[in-house]
């Protein structure tokens, strides 16, 4: 097992920057999720390595090696692709065995060989037994499920036992109900092999379900790292605000008034610390804060939206769009276009500055 640490890593496409000085230390054992929207970088970052991308600028280690200039086949890695890439004209066992088969392999710290066929059966056997593939093993990928193909590539990678597994994306192609099931499978994957997970995705459920950390980024650059609760607790920026949280986070702008009160067209939305008086913020509440009823928040009711346990006011409130997270035995839903007033406790509110995005409280 090893951790991975990237050192002020660049990686440029000519005249693009797709990765823009990323610091980043994975712990060995850790499960590490890259999350960020289409094109952020976090790919970039996963392929760099695994050794599919070269290295611009920086240092990037596996463990205490420096790999900028290693090959990716001389890299202790394994990864699952989000389009499983499966041969399809051999068994579930025969795909699971093939990269034994390929390469050589150290074994109880001896000089890398070539494994003997009993040990391969060895690895195959425990593999699938993990993975609960025992009873399709003479199947072909043609005859399984999309779930199964996915515990199939994850077999695959598993039997090499690599110092640390790359994920890009692999539950993109499952439904929703089976991607909640992999979810968990994989979860407890990284607690059965305890190695080292870095696994990508831009969607926030993947993330704040699995992993041990999360490095939020957006544009090529790393906005915020840490437990996924900590993250949503108290994001560092509005960007990373606004990106995790469904609903998403309210954010108003507005200026600040008598060092801890911020007025918005006719609200008045009281927050915890101090920011000079004139200063122009953007305020967030999320929706689970906000209760419409007696409060200080003046706001317009302009849809709802009916999700069976619960329900989303959707309000307009000094020309900025928020919701309003309320639980079916709330009494009635406001009528839409009624003026309603929100409510809100002052130490749920975040406070960024209009100019940097950054937090302010």
């Amino acid at each position: 097992m090893s951790g991975v640490s990237f050192d002020e890593v660049t990686k440029r496409f000519d005249d693009v920057t797709a990765v823009d000085s990323f610091t980043l230390d994975i712990t060995d054992g850790e499960f590490m999720v890259l999350l960020g929207p289409s094109g952020c970088g976090k790919s970039t970052a996963l392929r760099m390595i695994a050794g599919l991308e070269t290295v611009s600028d920086g240092v990037l280690r596996i463990g205490d090696r420096v790999v900028n200039n290693v090959e990716a086949k001389d890299r202790d890695i394994a990864m699952v692709f989000q389009s499983y890439a499966l041969y399809p004209h051999m068994t579930v066992a025969q795909n699971i065995e093939f990269p034994l088969k390929a390469r050589k392999y150290a074994v109880d710290g001896t000089e890398p060989r070539k494994l003997t066929a009993s040990e391969r059966a060895e690895r195959v056997t425990g593999a699938v037994e993990t993975l609960g593939l025992s009873e399709l093993v003479k199947r072909k990928p043609g005859a399984l499920s999309g779930g199964q193909r996915q515990r199939v590539a994850l077999a695959r990678a598993i039997v090499r036992r690599p110092e640390v597994f790359l994920m890009d994306e692999p539950l993109s192609n499952l439904d929703a109900k089976l991607r909640a099931q992999t979810r968990l499978d994989l979860v407890a994957l990284h607690r059965e092999v305890a190695t080292t997970f870095v696994y990508v995705t831009h969607d926030q459920v993947e993330a704040m379900t699995m992993a041990d950390r999360m490095a939020v980024m957006t544009e090529g650059r790393l906005q915020q790292v840490g437990a996924p609760q900590a993250v949503y607790e108290r994001p560092a920026n509005l960007f990373v605000a606004r990106f995790i949280g469904s609903p998403p986070m309210n954010t108003i702008a507005g200026e600040v008034v008598e060092g801890n009160v911020v007025v918005a067209g006719a609200s008045r939305i009281p927050f915890v610390g101090q920011a000079s008086p004139g200063r122009s913020v953007v305020v967030g509440i999320r929706p689970e804060h906000l209760h419409a009823g007696e409060g200080t928040i003046e706001a317009t009711v302009s849809a709802v939206e009916w999700l069976g346990h619960e329900r989303h006011i959707i309000c307009d409130i000094a020309g900025s769009k928020a919701i309003v997270r309320q639980e079916t035995d709330e009494g009635a839903a406001p009528a839409l276009g009624s003026a309603v007033r929100l409510g809100h406790l002052a130490e749920n509110v975040h406070l960024f500055d209009a100019e940097s995005t950054d937090r302010l409280n």
